[in-house]
This record gives C-alpha cells, sequence and structure tokens, in this order.
C-alpha cells in the first residue's frame, strides 16, 4: 500500500530556530525567511538574542532563537509555533511555552545525551514528557553524526564541519514547506564566495538534510502556505536598522544634502552605523566616534556646516546626549537621533525591546527644550519614519527624536523597494533666500513657520554665531533679558507646535464606528492590529489609533481621542504615552494595557484584555 504524507493547507505558519549561539540559527532563520519572500509570503520575523555574550554551551542562558511568522496579512512574528527547530535540549526547554498542540518539533538527537540534559537542568531522560509535550511530532534527526559522515571528505577539520550542522536543518525545513533549494544556494553562493572549500560543504549538507525529509515523508505532517499577490516591484528582507540607515541616505538625496552620522557604537542599534558606513560611494560621511557626547557634537558640527546629520544610539545614549541635544535645540540646528529603545534602567537587558524611552525623549533635557518625536511602526516603516526625521529636521530647523525599538531593528519584513519620485520634497530653508525688509540677523526667522533661516558658512554675507547661551529675539546677539527669554522660550515652543500644520492626521483602523478605541505607537503596531482584526471577525466593534508623529500630535488627535466611549492605551512601558496624552487632553479617561517583559506582545492576551475592558 502506497504511503502518503499527511499536507496541513495553512494560511499562515510560524517557525522557530533555535539552539546555542554558535549554531547559526540566526542565519538559518534569514536565509528562509528571504526564501519565503521570494515565493510570494508575507514574512515577519524576530530574532531573539541571548543576554550573554559567550554563555556556557548547552546551557538555558545561552539560547539563541529566530521565529518567522510566514503566509498572507502578516503583522507580527507569531505567539505560538508550528514547527521548532530545536539543536539541543536547552533550546526545546526554553521554546516549550511556545509550541502548538500538534506541532513538529525537530531536534539533533545527538545533542539529547545525558550530559546535554542535565546541562539543561532536565532531571529525567524524557525531556518531551517532563515538558509535557505528548502531542507534538517528534523528527529525532541524528543530525551532529550525519553531517560528520557526509563530509568526510570535505578537507574540514571537525569543528568546522559541525558549523554546517544548521545547514541541515535548513534542508529539512525547506522539504517541510516544499521550498527548492535553489535560492537558498544562491544565499550561501554569495555569503562564502571566498571560502569555496566552506561552500561546498555547506551545499552538501543542505542538499543531505532535504533528501533526509524526502525519506521520512510519511512520518510526519508538511505543509502548504497560502502566497499573496504583491503590488509589482522589486522587493527585498530589510530590518529595521538597515531600513532607517537607507530612510536617511534617501532624505540626504531629496534634500541635496551631504548626510553625515556620527555615533557611538551601542546595542542595538550598531547596525546603523556600520550600514552608513559601507555606504561611502553615496557620498555618506561616518564617524565613530569615542562615546556618546562625542557622537552627537560631531553630528551639530556637520549641521552647523550644512550636513544632514544624524546620531544613532540606545537609551543609556540617549542619556548621555541629552546636553548636547539641549544645544541643537537653542542653536536651531537640524539634527536626526535615532534612538532603538532597549530594556533598561542602566545597562539593563541590551538584547531586549522595550518602549520605556518615551518620557526621555520628550522631555529628558534642561530646560524648556522642546524636540520633535516621532516612532517607527514597524521594520519596513523605519524607512519612511527615517525619511520624514530628516524632512521635519531640515525644514523645521530643529533635533527630531527617531523611536524605534529593539524589536523593530532586528526583525524584519519584505518590504518593496519605493520609487522615490512618489515621495515629497525636503526644501531647506537657506537664509539666501530670505526676502524680508529687516537686515538678517542669525536668528531671523519666518513668520508662518518661526523656522530660522539656515545659514552656511561660507555663503556670502551671512557670516554669523549661535551657540548655547540665549540670544536676542531682534538681534541675536546674547540676552539675558527675562521678557526675552520668555519670548524666546514661547517662539521654540511655537515653532514645535507649528509642525502640526505640516504632518499627516491621524488614521483610524477597524471598525471607525467602534465601541472601543485601542490607542498604540512604535513597535507594537503589527500585534495590535493584529487583535483588532482577530476581535473585528468575531463581531466586535474596534479601531486602533496607531501613533507615528508623537510631538506634536496630528491636529485630529484630540478629537479621536474624545470619540469613542472607551479607550485603551497599549503599550511596553509602564504608561509613559497614555499619561503624556493625559497631560494633552485634560479629563481624558484612559485604560491601560501594560507589559514590560523585554519581549513582543502576545496577541491572545491583546485580544483577552481588550475584550473584558468591552464587557465591563
Amino acid at each position: 500500500m502506497e504511503e502518503k504524507t499527511m499536507v496541513k493547507d495553512l494560511e499562515k505558519v510560524v517557525i522557530r530556530f533555535s539552539g546555542d549561539s554558535g549554531d547559526g540559527m540566526q542565519l538559518t532563520g534569514n536565509i528562509f525567511s528571504n526564501l519565503s519572500a521570494v515565493f510570494g509570503n508575507q514574512i515577519s520575523t524576530f530574532p531573539d538574542y541571548p543576554a550573554e555574550v559567550r554563555a556556557p554551551k548547552g546551557t538555558l542562558s545561552g539560547v539563541s532563537g529566530f521565529q518567522v511568522h510566514l503566509g498572507a496579512k502578516i503583522y507580527t512574528p507569531g505567539d505560538k509555533t508550528d514547527v521548532l527547530v530545536a539543536m539541543n535540549p536547552a533550546a526545546l526547554k526554553v521554546n516549550a511555552k511556545f509550541l502548538k498542540r500538534d506541532s513538529v518539533v525537530i531536534i539533533d538527537v545527538d545533542s539529547f545525551s545525558k550530559g546535554d540534559l542535565d546541562k539543561a537542568l532536565f532531571t529525567t531522560d524524557d525531556p518531551f514528557q517532563e515538558l509535557g509535550l505528548n502531542s507534538v511530532q517528534v523528527v529525532a534527526v541524528p543530525i551532529t553524526s550525519m553531517v560528520k559522515d557526509g563530509l568526510v571528505e570535505s578537507g574540514l577539520d571537525n569543528k568546522s564541519a559541525l558549523r554546517c550542522k544548521n545547514m541541515f536543518a535548513l534542508g529539512l525545513v525547506c522539504w517541510l514547506f516544499n521550498r527548492p533549494l535553489d535560492v537558498a544556494m544562491e544565499m550561501l553562493q554569495h555569503k562564502f564566495a571566498k571560502k569555496q572549500k566552506v561552500l561546498k560543504a555547506n551545499l552538501k549538507v543542505l542538499v543531505d538534510g532535504y533528501n533526509y525529509g524526502n525519506n521520512i515523508h510519511a512520518s510526519v505532517s508538511t505543509y502548504r502556505i497560502e502566497t499573496v499577490s504583491s503590488k509589482k516591484g522589486c522587493y527585498t528582507d530589510v530590518n529595521g536598522n538597515k531600513a532607517a540607515a537607507w530612510g536617511l541616505i534617501a532624505a540626504a538625496e531629496k534634500a541635496g544634502l551631504q548626510l553625515f552620522l556620527g555615533s557611538y557604537p551601542i546595542t542595538p542599534a550598531t547596525d546603523i552605523l556600520h550600514e552608513l558606513a559601507a555606504r561611502k560611494e553615496l557620498g555618506v560621511k561616518v564617524v565613530q566616534a569615542e562615546d556618546e557626547i562625542a557622537g552627537v557634537c560631531t553630528a551639530i558640527g556637520a549641521s552647523f556646516a550644512g550636513c544632514l546629520a544624524a546620531t544613532s544610539t540606545s537609551g543609556p545614549g540617549l542619556a548621555l546626549k541629552s546636553e548636547a541635544l539641549g544645544l541643537a535645540v537653542i542653536a536651531e540646528l537640524p539634527l536626526v537621533v535615532i534612538d532603538v529603545q532597549r530594556g533598561g534602567p542602566s545597562t539593563g537587558m541590551p538584547t531586549k525591546s522595550e518602549q520605556t524611552d518615551l518620557m526621555q525623549a520628550l522631555y529628558g533635557r534642561n530646560g524648556e527644550s522642546p524636540a520633535v518625536v516621532i516612532a517607527a511602526a514597524t521594520p519596513t516603516d523605519c524607512f519612511d519614519s527615517a525619511f520624514w526625521a530628516s524632512k521635519l529636521a531640515v525644514e523645521h530647523m530643529t533635533p527630531v527624536i527617531l523611536l524605534t525599538d529593539g524589536y523593530l531593528a532586528n526583525g524584519s519584513s519584505a518590504w518593496r523597494i519605493p520609487n522615490m519620485d512618489e515621495y515629497p520634497s525636503i526644501m531647506p530653508k537657506y537664509a539666501s533666500a530670505y526676502k524680508g525688509e529687516k537686515p538678517w540677523k542669525a536668528y531671523t526667522r519666518d513668520d508662518d513657520s518661526l523656522v530660522r533661516y539656515w545659514a552656511v558658512p561660507g555663503m556670502e554675507g551671512f557670516m554669523h554665531r549661535v551657540g548655547g547661551l540665549e540670544k536676542d529675539y531682534n538681534t541675536s546677539a546674547i540676552s539675558t533679558d527675562p521678557a526675552n527669554h520668555q519670548k524666546m522660550v514661547n517662539t521654540r515652543q511655537a515653532k514645535i507646535d507649528h509642525i502640526a500644520d505640516y504632518i499627516p492626521e491621524q488614521e483610524i483602523e477597524g471598525d471607525e464606528n467602534a465601541d472601543l478605541l485601542v490607542v498604540g505607537w512604535g513597535g507594537t503596531y503589527g500585534h495590535l492590529r493584529e487583535a483588532v482584526d482577530i476581535m473585528n471577525k468575531s463581531g466586535k466593534k474596534v479601531a486602533l489609533a496607531h501613533f507615528k508623529f508623537i510631538n506634536p500630535l496630528p491636529k485630529n488627535a484630540v478629537d479621536i481621542l474624545t470619540k469613542y466611549k472607551k479607550v485603551i492605551v497599549a503599550e511596553q512601558n509602564l504608561g509613559q504615552f497614555a499619561n503624556y496624552l493625559r497631560g494633552k487632553v485634560p479629563g481624558l479617561n484612559l485604560a491601560q494595557f501594560n507589559r514590560v517583559e523585554g519581549q513582543p506582545f502576545v496577541v491572545a492576551q491583546l485580544v483577552d484584555a481588550f475584550t473584558k475592558l468591552l464587557e465591563e
């Protein structure tokens, strides 16, 4: 009798690759994500790095994971996994709580010895029974020994050969999801182009894993995933840090300015520095400074000199940059500050993600020191957000703080490379265009927008001085006059407030006549959108207002927040945005959903919390 494979048709599926830091799970996940995007799947990824740099091999603290959600209408990396690749017992134990019933678990049985189980703190010799995983489909594969045997004649030493184990797992997963190996092979050829011996070994092991899957085809479910018809264009898989870097480059091109980045390496923002440093052919200038303060100060100097200036950091670095940001505010110079938020306080959890820097971005400077604050919603939205941050900084002569987070920075999605002709122009307000009756001074402003005219050194007839001391509104000379200081404080604030006239109004998603409005900002968008969609499909009237522009708020923000019977603000802190909104709209009654776990929201928890609020 002919054996038949069990095939599951799914609209979407979640796969998690997990093992030690040295097992190559991030590379495996990235290749499979790109492969899925090529075949028409929408994707969302979540790399989950261990906090320790070199945790002992096989221990719980050293587990590294990469989760990918693929299919149609994908907004998040997924709550629970359909397929788990666990390269050792520690990976199984850490990820057991994320497994769905009847999910497939692929293990390297060679790495499940008594010693391996002890390292992962198992107390019995049956880890699946101990974890209560009685319904999962276990695919126990001798990956280590098969890789060793397969590479006997490769010329690689034992340690180098075992580094190819992740490609065996990738080949097996490609079989599981009916993915041809051609694209994966091309990616490997690009990565190991200068290491032909390593390339050949990885290609062989990849094929071996795929063939092994074919040989066990009757013993495990395989999956057929729904694809989507996307808008025609050139697509790539991009993470938030790379998208933000590209957004800065695009803005500099639009503005006709040279892009300058002055930064200091810090997790999880460092990849922005790396990406821009590699773009010398586009005229990008990068300085890796000796510390955070030097990084922002070099950027302020570049801004004074007429560049589109930026600096990238995370929460601890933003704190160190605060005095220099005050200088940029009082000097009224354009500056983009990208803060990739991470778990805090202090050093906190550098590889984890939070939304806990909002108050610091809004108010973390001495004196009345207003700055524009915006927040990216998805990894691909980091491009548009960086473009907007640059446009507002240059056209309104102000620092702009762009908030992303570790989840967005490292996570990725399929992104259609845009036609830049569809993006708005960026028009610096140069002093050479000033046509006023009075002589130009350093703080001469446009009457409508209150924006200071930008005089670049070398611009004939516009020699000037700006700095950290208060200036006279009319003469631009140093002033300590009380009335003048009040006027300058009011003017700087009014300039920021006027920006509300230049940004889009807030949009509502879901049911506009909803009984409950869910409010969010930043990297929680995908999880909130999916929760609202689930509730709408079940007949519940829920809407979503997800804010990109935070300071100033869109002009229609107050009308939206006061329109709905119930409003709940969901954020990964203890209520910073909720309290900010209460300050902007006195008497506003807001419910809150707050989690500060270093991990993304769980959609099921959001649905439960929102449903309870609706039913109260």
